[in-house]
């Protein structure tokens, strides 16, 4: 499973002309998983994004979490963080997981960034999104479950 943090002042996910879900600051998760994960994958993952140090303190160091900020997460699945470059022009998607999988992974993933007490938006799987986002910073990483 791999996500793409971005800290952000904030964001949103349309679908259809339709907010779907909106943050006024914390982070911008977009979501893939990989046809080997599981749920403790999506467990840990969420445990390890939500508990980030990445928000500045009174001195202006990255020593805070989401929750110490008082932030929320928008969580955006993204299959394509999964596509391989390595070889011509055309991404390989075959390390995403199929559908099926990816979507309870990406719930559970979504469930336990709630359990951590952390509010969490969604956009909606398997559609056409627009993301539109204000990354604060800059501000971005790339977090692996494995």
């Amino acid at each position: 499973m791999l996500a793409c943090i971005q800290r952000v002042s904030r964001a949103q996910v349309t679908v259809d002309d339709e907010l779907c879900g909106r943050i006024d600051g914390g982070m911008l998760v977009l979501l893939g998983v990989a046809g080997d994960d599981t749920e403790a994958d999506a467990r840990q993952l969420a445990r390890k994004v939500a508990g980030l140090r990445i928000f500045e303190d009174a001195e202006g160091k990255m020593n805070l979490s989401l929750g110490d900020v008082g932030g929320a997460m928008l969580v955006v699945s993204q299959f394509t963080l999964l596509g391989d470059c390595r070889k011509g022009r055309r991404p390989s998607f075959v390390a995403a997981a199929p559908p099926e999988l990816a979507e309870r992974l990406y719930e559970t993933f979504v469930a336990a960034v709630a359990e951590e007490g952390i509010a969490a938006a969604t956009g909606r799987f398997r559609q056409h999104m627009q993301v539109e986002l204000v990354n604060d910073g800059p501000v971005t990483l790339l977090v692996e479950s494995k």
